[in-house]
């Protein structure tokens, strides 16, 4: 198990050694979030697909996918787009489809709250569910530790371009795509086998039985709101028995 490093020496440009570039870990961080972008990929291909069919225009989709960079809040959107929902749902549900970036933020947090404003902005932007996941499983302690943020941007740079390069990609050849393709399926596919192996937590997969249950209870209400549900009951869920468990955990401790 690696050790906290010692912080720089204080006339380096990188007070924090944690940010200093450091190419060994950009290496290791590529290497780890290497084997899901294809996975990626295939899923941005499937929602800029998706945004071409259900009416939006080139520029909208690219708009859209440049600025939101959120696949499943995206999808979550284009049924209550094309069903003329009130803009107050829409925005409500891609929201509350989004909320688990607050969750994201504050993981992170204790690793980089020094970083300037701007930066941190940037990296919010471009941070996904994988490249999160497979940082804190790197970088659980929030200590000072060399190669950290080359570590992070090794893993954010790309799984960022490949979802535009999949999305754009999907956008442009959208009118030209059978449906009879399938492509739906086979984007919900890709998206499963890299996420599936990520459900190992008691909470994760707690969150996820709920949610997946909740979803098929309520799939027949109005604008696509049983999505709403299963997002906040799978995330409530998971919140509850992360918290129980660690009061377990506290107090089972001598």
């Amino acid at each position: 198990m690696s050790q906290p490093s010692r912080a720089a020496p204080i006339d380096t440009p990188y007070p924090n050694l944690s940010d200093a570039p450091d190419a060994a870990a950009w290496k290791a961080g590529f290497a780890a979030g290497a084997p899901t972008l294809f996975g990626i990929a295939a899923w941005g291909l499937v929602v800029g697909i998706a945004m071409v069919k259900v009416g939006l225009s080139v520029p909208q989709a690219l708009g859209m996918t440049l600025l939101v960079f959120a696949g499943s809040a995206q999808l979550a959107s284009l049924p209550l787009i094309v069903a003329h929902a009130p803009i107050w749902v829409i925005f409500a549900t891609a929201l509350v489809v989004n909320l688990r970036f607050v969750i994201f933020s504050a993981l992170l947090a204790p690793h980089f709250a020094h970083l300037p404003w701007k930066t941190r902005f940037g990296l919010g932007y471009i941070s996904g569910d994988m490249t999160v996941a497979l940082f804190l499983q790197r970088f659980p302690s929030p200590a000072p530790e060399a190669g950290k943020l080359s570590y992070l941007k090794a893993l954010m740079y790309p799984n960022w371009a490949a979802w535009q390069v999949g999305s754009v990609t999907g956008i442009l050849l959208g009118s030209t795509v059978p449906t009879q393709w399938g492509l739906g399926f086979a984007g919900t596919l890709a998206i499963l086998c890299i996420t599936v192996p990520m459900v190992a937590h008691k909470a994760v997969l707690a969150g996820v039985v709920v949610a997946s249950a909740v979803s098929v209870l309520a799939f027949g209400f109005p604008y696509k709101l049983g999505l709403l549900a299963a997002v906040v009951a799978g995330m409530l869920t998971a919140m509850v028995v992360e918290e129980v468990g660690e009061r377990v955990t506290s107090k089972g401790k001598p």
